[in-house]
């Protein structure tokens, strides 16, 4: 009953955020779950072309691991759609799931790091240099440990271990810390000082999309949010 009840609620909710909007289409509300890396660059990209457009909408991010986003956040209805990995995702269950783009970490520093000068280095160069890395449990982390085994190297040990990204920009700043983040956090996040560098890893791309549930009557902003998304991942 508890499970019925909160969706007729939010079914009612969403109704709401319909009629809101059809008075005023510039405005309307948002809550969108995503990684942390997506939220600085994919999603915010999205957002910022989204918010030229509709000047008074307001977004809420949840940002959290792929797991917390679907279980927690997704399914307990407090965001409409999940932006994030889509490995291992298909749309048989209680989700549709819609592939963007494919993407790969890549190893970065700062701009003016030391190793931005190089014209050419190999992963094994950095093995015992400073690095921030998520936790190896996770599905970034895991696929970072693959990178490194199919280099012929054990993945080194992290002196940070953490999936902020504000952290990522603070340590890499310095000048001193090396990390592996998603390729698209570059491509969509152009404003960000970092710099990828010269480093020919084997390439093993991952699906990034959106995951809403079915069965669940996505507010107008929502379907706003998928569509401007799928413009953005094709440019």
């Amino acid at each position: 009953m508890h499970k019925r009840a909160v969706a007729v609620f939010d079914e009612l909710r969403q109704g709401v955020k319909e009629l809101e909007f059809l008075t005023d289409p510039t405005s309307g509300e948002l809550r969108v779950g995503c990684t942390e890396s997506l939220a600085a660059g994919f999603v915010s990209a999205v957002i910022d072309r989204l918010s030229r457009q509709y000047p008074r909408a307001v977004f809420h991010l949840a940002p959290a691991d792929r797991t917390t986003l679907l279980d927690r956040d997704l399914r307990g209805r407090a965001v409409e759609l999940a932006v994030t990995i889509t490995t291992g995702l298909d749309s048989d269950g209680d989700t549709d799931v819609q592939t963007l783009f494919d993407d790969h970490f890549v190893v970065m520093a700062s701009e003016q790091s030391k190793w931005s000068r190089r014209r050419k280095l190999k992963l094994a160069d950095l093995i015992d240099e400073l690095w921030v890395l998520p936790p190896s449990d996770s599905l970034p982390g895991m696929n970072i440990a693959a990178i490194f085994r199919a280099s012929g190297l054990e993945p080194p040990q992290a002196h940070v271990v953490s999936f902020s990204i504000p952290l990522h920009h603070h340590l890499l700043a310095t000048g001193r810390y090396v990390t592996m983040l998603p390729q698209s956090m570059l491509r969509f996040g152009k404003h960000l000082p970092l710099t990828s560098l010269p480093i020919d890893t084997p390439l093993k791309n991952y699906p990034t999309g959106i995951v809403t549930l079915k069965n669940r009557t996505l507010g107008p902003l929502a379907q706003l949010f998928i569509e401007e998304a799928r413009k953005l991942a094709v440019l």
